[in-house]
């Protein structure tokens, strides 16, 4: 068996487009992290993180860590190289911040005081996501207990899609509201949304493709 060669350039570069993805939404939870530690005035738009800090302190952080740490996890060959760093970081860093994201989600979801605008089909779809994103990290972990290494990078592609949802409404909602200016309530639902669905798509796209390199036929090999 042949050691794996270097990795190719265009996993690189997949991996600085995930990061570049997270950049804005890792550069606004600083800010606001930035915010509760410097005890910043209270306004109506940071009063609910202001008296209760820890669940969006642990969402950011955890996101932070998510999407960072989770940009390399599904380059091939960077992976084959460093499968023992690969095992240590999915399940004692990358499990528990997706978990940490997810529960953090849905926690303030329920429990912050938010404006109007993201009440009613916003609250309804991220009680959805991150429900969701639960589900495929729960689904992705027995994968691999089971040792089904196909399913598991299915599942782990599908939750970290869902938790880069921020930075695709980045383009998706600051596109619109640059255009057409502030949404109402259902306007900003879609915008979200599509920012989701468009990550849910790519991923599945994703998924079959690996699926259907795996079902190719590998070139036979002459032994010396």
């Amino acid at each position: 068996m042949h050691p794996p060669k270097s990795t190719p350039r265009r996993e690189w570069l997949i991996a600085a487009g995930l990061l570049l993805l997270a950049l804005v939404p890792s550069l606004a939870g600083a800010f606001r992290i930035g915010e509760i530690a410097t005890g910043a005035p209270e306004t109506a738009e940071n009063a609910r993180f202001m008296q209760v800090p820890l669940p969006v302190v642990v969402h950011i952080a955890g996101a932070l860590a998510y999407s960072i740490l989770g940009a390399f996890q599904f380059l091939p060959r960077l992976r084959m190289r460093h499968l023992r760093w690969h095992r240590f970081a999915g399940r004692y860093l990358l499990v528990p911040a997706g978990l940490a994201v997810a529960l953090t989600g849905l926690w303030m979801t329920a429990f912050y005081d938010t404006p109007a605008i993201a009440d009613g089909p916003v609250a309804v779809s991220r009680y959805i996501v991150g429900t969701l994103m639960l589900a495929f990290l729960a689904l992705g972990v027995a994968a691999i207990a089971r040792r089904d290494t196909v399913a598991h990078g299915a599942w782990m592609i599908r939750a970290y899609a869902l938790a880069m949802g921020a930075g695709t409404q980045v383009l998706t909602a600051g596109g619109s509201m640059v255009l057409f200016g502030e949404p109402d309530a259902l306007a900003h639902a879609v915008q979200l949304n599509a920012g989701w669905l468009i990550n849910a798509v790519v991923a599945e796209w994703v998924i079959a493709r690996r699926r259907a390199a795996l079902r190719r036929p590998r070139p036979a090999t002459i032994a010396a």
